[in-house]
């Protein structure tokens, strides 16, 4: 006699709309809807959303906390629970909500990566001075900045100036080059870096150091005190044995 089992399986049931909350959770709230007495079906979708609350208890802390939960259940119910809500409570659908507006990522040429965005904003602000010593001196530190920028990055090989200038004229289509006669770009950051060194010590220098000079003679008395302690004593000593001798 062969018997045949009819197995319920997770995989042919109905999708879960909420997995926070379980299936048992979903299917209790799809029998709430079948309730025909209004009290009945009042009193026991109260009591899932209280169970709702000891299941997920994670965002209990929020202050719409409780409107949540009450969103959830009209939610994994789809918006067919007749029932009266609490005072206070709105329930909102999904596609009612209000969606955040698509930001757009920064366009960065891939192909100067190293150099970061922050090139790219400091070339447009030089391309929209106007022309002379200030633009051509902000030009030298955008330039001393990419070369610095390029050496972190490939500290293997040696990064001239004039890759930095090629460069330089590539990511702003042209518009700014170095002027004739600029420096080293390597000067620029290490003026820099001194005057950040000279800024450290001047702020370190402010708390003066106690002089060594009376420690160290009070050590040198101490010690000298200490020596003719020992010879003195040394002295009593001996006397003191001479003085012990029996003659015989």
């Amino acid at each position: 006699m062969s018997m045949s089992l009819d197995l319920l399986y997770n995989t042919t049931s109905e999708v879960i709309r909420l997995p926070e909350y379980g299936r048992t959770i979903q299917g209790l709230l799809q029998h709430a809807k079948t309730i025909t007495d209004p009290r009945k079906r009042q009193k026991t979708v109260e009591a899932i959303v209280n169970m709702m609350m000891v299941v997920n208890p994670t965002n209990r802390n929020q202050e719409d906390y409780r409107e949540k939960l009450w969103n959830h259940a009209f939610r994994i119910a789809n918006y067919e629970l007749d029932i009266i809500l609490p005072p206070g409570i709105t329930i909102r659908r999904e596609e009612d909500k209000p969606k955040p507006q698509h930001m757009g990522y920064p366009k960065i040429t891939q192909r100067f990566r190293h150099y970061g965005y922050n090139v790219q904003a400091l070339m447009q602000k030089a391309i929209e001075m106007p022309d002379g010593p200030k633009r051509e001196g902000f030009v030298e530190v955008i330039a001393s900045y990419m070369k610095l920028a390029y050496k972190t990055w490939n500290k293997e090989h040696y990064v001239s100036d004039d890759v930095v200038k090629d460069d330089l004229e590539i990511i702003s289509d042209g518009q700014l080059e170095l002027h004739e006669g600029h420096s080293s770009l390597d000067v620029l950051a290490y003026s820099a870096r001194g005057k950040d060194q000279d800024h450290k010590r001047s702020r370190s220098g402010g708390r003066r150091q106690p002089q060594g000079n009376d420690r160290s003679g009070g050590s040198a008395r101490r010690e000298r005190g200490s020596r003719g302690g020992s010879n003195s004593g040394g002295t009593r000593g001996s006397g003191g044995s001479g003085g012990g001798r029996r003659r015989k």
